[in-house]
This record gives C-alpha cells, sequence and structure tokens, in this order.
C-alpha cells in the first residue's frame, strides 16, 4: 500500500510537474532571427550562429528558443516580417544582411537587435559609433564594400592588363552605392576603366552581361549582395556562357563553376552574432558592445574554370589562396 503522505506526492508531482514544465517554458528567452534569404541559402552561418551560441551556453530547444523568418530574397516583405517578431515580443532579435538590419532597427528601439551586416553600419545608419554604439543595435560588419577594392586588386593580378573592369550591384540594395563608389576609387587608382552595371532581380542578369561584353569589359566583379547569392548557380552560368573572368565576395560561388572570391568567412562571422546575442541575454547592454570586424579571410580559386578561360594563375596567388578547388 502507498502510504498518505506518499500518495499526496504522487499526485502533486504529477498535477505539478507539466506545470512546472511549461512555465520553465514560458520563461525561455526567445532570439528572432531575421534575415533577406532562405534557411536553404545558409546553413553555414547558421551553423555558426548556433555555435556562438553554444560557446555562451546558450542552445536551442534547452534554454533558449529560436524563431526563424526568412524574406525569400523579396526585402520588400522584411518590414512586416520584423513587426511580427516586435508584436510577438521576442527577448532579442538577430538580423542578417543589410536590408533586414534596417527593418529590425526600424520596427524597436527597445529590444535588442544583433546584426550582420556587409556595409558600413554607420553609414547605414545603424549604429553612431563602432566602437559604442549606444543604441539597441550592435553586431557584425563585413565591411564588403571596403573589400571590392581589394577583390579588384586580386582580379587585375589573375588577369592582367585588363583595361576594362565591371561592377555588378543590385541597385536595391542599400549599400549599392558605397559599393559603387569604393571600387570607382579603385579602378582609378589602377588605371582602369569602371562600368556599373544593375541587377534587380535575376531577369537582368544576361541583359547585364550582353552589356558588359557590348562595352569590352575584360572582367567582373561581382558586388556583394543576397539577390546573387541565391541566384548563384544562375549567375555564374550566365558568366561562365559569356566567358568572363569574375570574382565573388563569397566560396560558395566557386565550387560552382565561379573563378574566384574573397570575402570574410561568415560562418565565422556568425559565430561572433551568436556571442553576442549570448552576452546580451545575460544582460549586457547591446550599446556597450562594440561592432566587431571580421579577422578571417577566404580567398578561393577553382583552376578548372582557370584553364577553361584560359588564364596562368601566377605562383604568388596561389601561395595565398585558402582553397584551391580542382
Amino acid at each position: 500500500m502507498i502510504g498518505r503522505r506518499a500518495f499526496i506526492t504522487l499526485v502533486g508531482g504529477a498535477a505539478w510537474g507539466p506545470l512546472a514544465a511549461r512555465a520553465q517554458q514560458a520563461a525561455m528567452p526567445v532570439i528572432g532571427f531575421l534575415h533577406v534569404g532562405s534557411a536553404a541559402q545558409l546553413h553555414g552561418q547558421i551553423a555558426g550562429f548556433h555555435r556562438g551560441l553554444k560557446e555562451a551556453h546558450y542552445v536551442e530547444g534547452q534554454n533558449v528558443a529560436v524563431q526563424y523568418r526568412w524574406a525569400e530574397d523579396q526585402s520588400d516583405r522584411l518590414p512586416a516580417l520584423a513587426a511580427d517578431l516586435v508584436d510577438r515580443q521576442v527577448t532579442i532579435i538577430v538580423a542578417g544582411a543589410n536590408a533586414a538590419a534596417l527593418a529590425a532597427k526600424s520596427a524597436t528601439q527597445t529590444i535588442p537587435v544583433v546584426v550582420s551586416v556587409g556595409a558600413d553600419p554607420i553609414k547605414l545608419g545603424l549604429v553612431t559609433s563602432l566602437n559604442r554604439p549606444t543604441g539597441n543595435v550592435t553586431g557584425v560588419s563585413q565591411f564588403s564594400n571596403v573589400l571590392e577594392a581589394k577583390r579588384l586588386g586580386l582580379l587585375r593580378e589573375l588577369v592582367p592588363g585588363t583595361a576594362g573592369i565591371a561592377l555588378l550591384v543590385n541597385p536595391n540594395n542599400p549599400a549599392a552605392e558605397v559599393q559603387s563608389i569604393e571600387l570607382t576609387k579603385a579602378a582609378y587608382t589602377l588605371g582602369s576603366q569602371l562600368h556599373i552595371l544593375n541587377a534587380s532581380s535575376e531577369r537582368d542578369f544576361d541583359p547585364a552581361l550582353v552589356t558588359l561584353v557590348r562595352l569590352k569589359a575584360g572582367a567582373l566583379v561581382v558586388g556583394s549582395d543576397p539577390l546573387f547569392n541565391s541566384q548563384r548557380e544562375k549567375l555564374v552560368a550566365i558568366v561562365g556562357h559569356h566567358s568572363i573572368p569574375a570574382i565573388y565576395d563569397r566560396r560558395d560561388f566557386v565550387p560552382i563553376g565561379g573563378l574566384m572570391s574573397y570575402g570574410a568567412n561568415l560562418g565565422d562571422a556568425y559565430r561572433q552574432v551568436g556571442i553576442y546575442t549570448g552576452r546580451i541575454l545575460k544582460g549586457e547592454e547591446p550599446g556597450d558592445l562594440p561592432v566587431v570586424q571580421p579577422t578571417k579571410f577566404d580567398l578561393v580559386i577553382n583552376l578548372k574554370t582557370v584553364k577553361t578561360l584560359g588564364l596562368d594563375v601566377p605562383p604568388s596567388l596561389l601561395a595565398i589562396a585558402d582553397e584551391v578547388i580542382e
């Protein structure tokens, strides 16, 4: 027989166990993850984000919840998605890419926002200072627009003597103007003429490349943009069809036939986003956390594409490559 006290204990445990679990779940902080792209495009970044969270002792489903909002490359959806996260009173918002970061900042001035952006966050209006953001926004900036000049230099090293260079940008990207200005300055320094080509949808890729050929530009710098990344297979195929040497901002373009890429290691950048998210969940203020700049950059070269284009890779370029795809 079960004693009266034991019976009360059993009944009490049965009654209060699920309630306690639900109360604990309700108290679990919630991260709103907002991105202009889609989950299918961001395996490496998401994995990096979770590594950073784990370093801060947070694991999704155990002591933190994550609500994902994907714009599926339709940036006009971002304001509504950001507003939805605010309405749900998430604890913190993580915003990936320039447009998502701007949407999150517009949606709230009180919920902490941790961003991963390609452009200068001061010029985007996200923060007033890199060292002391002071507001509710901090995070990581890859400063991709600054790297455009580096990409141009690497491309010129692989394709020497090219007088005309083209830059492909998405005019709907808030950073497109800065990318164009930075690369125009770099091209002038190198004695090259720069042609700006616009593509705001995948339908614009082929007309832009036809224009490049007509202008007799000998090489192409593909600007940093979520649209280009999401449609990278189509873009790389069209660039290859026109036999144009091109450099991209991330390694994802190279295994599928892109010539070369140079850019921040995005997995590591999102790891830092995860770390900052954890620190804020523990009580730190975003305004006290300096905007982080990446320390890892990857140069990747596809030797098969090099041979297809009839190019020779200088030994100096091979020596600094982080990865060479045969």
